[in-house]
C-alpha cells in the first residue's frame, strides 16, 4: 500500500503582520487513481497560535515542514489506514437473498 500525503490547503489568518491561525488540509491517497486499491481521503485542521499549536510569526516564515508539523498526522494515519481496511482490504459483503426460504406454516 503506497500512501501519498499532500498538504493541499494552507490559509493563514493574519493580525498585526503575524499568522495567528492556519486552516490546513491534507489529502491522503492510497495507490494510484484507476487502481483497484485506490482510495482518497481529505483531512482538515485549524491550528491556533493562542492554543499553543505554533508561535505567531510572519506567514512567509512558515515552510512546508512547519505547516505539516501543525497537523495531527499520526491520528490521520490511523484513521486513513482504518478507512482503507474497511473499504479496500476488507469491504463489507452485501447480503445474499435466500430464495429457498419458505414461510413457516405456523
Amino acid at each position: 500500500m503506497a500512501v501519498t500525503k499532500t498538504l493541499t490547503k494552507s490559509i493563514p489568518h493574519v493580525k498585526s503582520s503575524k499568522a495567528q491561525m492556519w486552516d490546513l488540509e491534507m489529502t491522503y491517497e492510497n495507490d494510484s487513481e484507476g487502481d483497484a486499491t485506490y482510495y482518497k481521503s481529505v483531512f482538515s485542521h485549524t491550528a491556533v497560535a493562542a492554543d499553543g499549536d505554533f508561535t505567531a510569526a510572519a506567514k512567509s516564515s512558515f515552510n512546508l515542514a512547519a505547516l505539516t508539523a501543525m497537523c495531527p498526522v499520526s491520528q490521520w494515519d490511523i484513521v486513513f489506514a482504518s478507512q482503507v481496511d474497511s473499504v479496500i482490504t476488507n469491504p463489507p459483503s452485501d447480503p445474499v437473498p435466500d430464495e429457498a426460504f419458505t414461510v413457516p406454516s405456523s
